[in-house]
C-alpha cells in the first residue's frame, strides 16, 4: 500500500483545501509554470495545512509568522523549504486576493552558498560503481547531458539521436526545448542498456512494465551508490549536473555555450560556475568524451 502524499492527507483534514488547491494547479498550469515548481509549492503548502489543519487563507498573520520561523530555524542552510513555501503562499494570496497575508510575507533573498560538485575521479567512480548496467548508464546520461532530474524521468528513446549524437530535452523547466550534445562513449552505453533491457517508449523503465522511472527511484539508486564510492560529500542526483556545469567549463567550454546546454534562461545563474572553474572558448560537447579520452573506445 502506497503512503499518502502530503497533498492528499491534506484534503481529508481539510476538505475546503481541495478546491483551493486545484484552482491554484490550473492557473499556474495554464501560466506555464514546471510541473515540479507546482508540486513544490503545493506540497509545502499541504504541510502547513496539516500543522493548523485550516485552510491557508484562514490563517492568522501570527499563525502564518510562527510557522514561517519554525521552518526557517529547522532548514538551515538551504532553505529550499521555506522558499517554496514563502514563494506557493505568494501566489496563492495573490490568486485569492488576500492582501493582508501577502503584505505580511517576509522578502526571501537568493542564496549566495556554491554549489557541491564532485571531482573528475569522483565522476569516473560513480559510473562504474552500480551493480546494474541500467543504473551506470542512467547517471551517465545525466551527467553527460547535464540533466534534471525530471529530464531524466521524461526521457524517451526517441529522444535520443544516435547518428547526430544528441539528446533532445523536451518541454522542460519554463517549457522550453533544448538539444544537448552527447559523447560517442555515453552513445555505446546505451545502446548496451537498450539491447540488454529492450525498453518500449520510455529510456528508463520503472517497475511497472512499460512506465516510466520513477524521481524517487533514481534518488534511491544514487543514494545507494554514493553509499558504496565512500564518497562523503553532502550530494544529490542534482550535483552531477552541477559538475557537468562546473567540467564543461574546466574543460574549456564558454560560459554561452554552458547556458545554452544547461537549459538556463539568465546567463547570471550560469554565473556561478565561474566561481568554482576558469572558462576558455571552444566548440560544444559533452564531458563524457574529454573525461575518458578517445569516447569511441
Amino acid at each position: 500500500m502506497s503512503r499518502k502524499s502530503y497533498l492528499e492527507q491534506s484534503f481529508e483534514a481539510v476538505p475546503e483545501f481541495k478546491p483551493i488547491s486545484e484552482k491554484f494547479l490550473r492557473k499556474y498550469t495554464i501560466a506555464g509554470k514546471s510541473e515540479s515548481c507546482t508540486r513544490n509549492y503545493l506540497m509545502q503548502i499541504s504541510k502547513m495545512v496539516l500543522y493548523f489543519k485550516c485552510s491557508p487563507l484562514e490563517l492568522s498573520i501570527d499563525q502564518m509568522e510562527e510557522y514561517l520561523f519554525t521552518i526557517r530555524q529547522n532548514e538551515k542552510p538551504s532553505m529550499s523549504s521555506f522558499k517554496h513555501l514563502v514563494y506557493g503562499l505568494r501566489t496563492l494570496f495573490s490568486m485569492f486576493k488576500n492582501e493582508k497575508l501577502y503584505l505580511a510575507l517576509p522578502p526571501v533573498s537568493g542564496s549566495k552558498a556554491l554549489p557541491v560538485v564532485f571531482s573528475q575521479p569522483e565522476i569516473k567512480l560513480i559510473l562504474k560503481t552500480p551493480g546494474l548496467l541500467k543504473h551506470r548508464v542512467l547517471f551517465a546520461v545525466i551527467y553527460d547531458c547535464g540533466l534534471r532530474i525530471s529530464e531524466a524521468v521524461n526521457l524517451k528513446i526517441s529522444d535520443i539521436d544516435f547518428d547526430r549524437k544528441q539528446v533532445h530535452v523536451r518541454q522542460s523547466k519554463h517549457k522550453k526545448d533544448r538539444y544537448v550534445p552527447v559523447s560517442p562513449l555515453t552513445i555505446k552505453g546505451v545502446r548496451q542498456y537498450l539491447e540488454a533491457s529492450n525498453p518500449q517508449i520510455w529510456l528508463f523503465n520503472g517497475k511497472v512494465r512499460g512506465g516510466q522511472i520513477s524521481r524517487e527511484g533514481i534518488r534511491h539508486a544514487f543514494r545507494g551508490c554514493i553509499a558504496k564510492t565512500g564518497i562523503s560529500k553532502k550530494v544529490c542526483v542534482h550535483t552531477l549536473r552541477h559538475s557537468y556545469a562546473t567540467h564543461l567549463l574546466e574543460m574549456g567550454l564558454d560560459i554561452v555555450s554552458v547556458k545554452n546546454q544547461m537549459g538556463h534562461v539568465d546567463i547570471a545563474t550560469t554565473m556561478m560556475y565561474l566561481h568554482i572553474a576558469k572558462s576558455n572558448p571552444k566548440a560544444g560537447f559533452g564531458p563524457m568524451g574529454k573525461l575518458y579520452g578517445n569516447g569511441s573506445r
